[in-house]
């Protein structure tokens, strides 16, 4: 998934049951009519970017990627921390990683190798300081002990980052923050996230209490819906333009939550034909919920599932919603329950799950590999 601010220019997304997103260089956000709009981005064909190339290539990773794994002293890795939570996504990756055919161990035939930082993270009553350096002591040991890393400078090297210790610690190694790919679970730019380099780690839903949403859409009475901290500024503008409107159920509040009791917020997001994505911290749970509820990774043509508008469009969002018609609004919403196997993680992997893309999206970035 992209961060979607960079550069001073900002942007959203409507997920249908749609997703509306507020768009960053590289999206062609919506201009004009839905109708043009529709035409162009293709709603009623394939999801993928390029279909003919996706389903051979993905074959391919399947039959052929391999990684490496360095040794480690500790056992985070094959039993990795708590599948939920803040951080399931990664423990997730680890887990599957570990039941996949995807290890080898033996370098020499590996594709890319994974720095286990997760697994050397020191325990929480250890100082910050004191929890980087380990992390970047493990690293460096790595580097000097094995010949791999001296190959690319570590560009056929990843490692896996959901917490703010580990991007503070590997920041201090040269090359592994400018040529490493990170992984990261809630990617932005603030993080020295690359988008041509580094891949997002899709975000955890755990079993709800309301089941994922189907192509029925009989029970969205509500036109969108978005409830969050006015913690950036579209969200800011977002709420002054339509917090107290009748149509649009735009709500000041907590940050959503992945957990069971907060119901309400689901029902919302099961209730309504668009959820509203604005940019800002935690903008990943919201289109993994939205998205989970059919209330619509680069690999994925959004323009297909989504809206996409410029900053600028916010005081216009209802109109643009209610121009949109009934066959255009249906197939966005049937491509976003289409997709959904693609940001839901398994106890045991499975094709074109989260974890299987984000595979996907680490033997895409081997392809740009050099060795020296």
């Amino acid at each position: 998934m992209k961060n979607l601010k960079r550069g001073g220019l900002a942007c959203f997304f409507v997920i249908v049951s749609i997703c509306f997103f507020i768009y960053p260089p590289g999206f062609p956000p919506f201009q004009g009519s839905f109708q043009a709009y529709a035409q162009e981005a293709g709603f009623f064909g394939e999801v993928f970017h390029v279909p003919e190339a996706f389903d051979p290539d993905y074959e391919e990773m399947e039959r052929k990627f391999k990684i490496f794994v360095y040794p480690h002293n500790t056992s985070s890795c094959s039993n990795p921390r708590t599948l939920d939570g803040e951080y399931g996504n990664e423990g997730l990756f680890y887990l599957n990683l570990n039941l996949s055919r995807f290890l080898t161990k033996d370098p020499e035939k590996a594709h890319l190798f994974l720095i286990p930082i997760s697994c050397h993270s020191l325990p929480a009553g250890r100082s910050e300081d004191e929890r980087a350096i380990a992390v970047e002591d493990f690293v460096k040991s790595l580097i000097s002990k094995y010949p791999y890393w001296n190959r690319t400078l570590g560009a056929d090297h990843f490692f896996v980052t959901c917490v703010d210790i580990n991007v503070t610690a590997t920041a201090r190694i040269a090359n592994l923050m400018k040529n490493s790919i990170k992984v990261m679970c809630t990617p932005s730019y603030n993080d020295e996230y690359v988008p041509h380099k580094d891949v997002s780690l899709p975000q955890r839903v755990p079993p709800l209490a309301l089941t994922p949403a189907g192509n029925n859409i009989t029970n969205r009475i509500t036109l969108a819906f978005w409830r969050g901290l006015n913690n950036s500024d579209i969200r800011q503008k977002l709420l002054e333009a339509w917090e107290n409107d009748l149509e649009l159920f735009i709500q000041k509040g907590r940050k959503p939550s992945l957990e069971q009791g907060d119901l309400v917020h689901h029902e919302a997001f099961n209730n309504s034909k668009y959820c509203i994505c604005p940019g800002g911290p935690e903008l990943d749970r919201t289109i993994a919920l939205a998205i989970h509820y059919g209330c619509v990774p680069d690999i994925l043509d959004w323009r297909k599932f989504s809206i996409i508008l410029e900053e600028s469009q916010v005081y216009y969002l209802r109109e643009h919603l209610k121009e949109m018609l009934e066959h255009e609004y249906r197939a966005m919403q049937t491509n976003t329950v289409m997709v959904r196997k693609h940001f839901q993680w398994n106890l045991v992997p499975a094709k074109y799950d989260a974890f299987h893309m984000t595979m996907y999206d680490l033997w895409l970035r081997n392809h740009f590999t050099k060795y020296y």
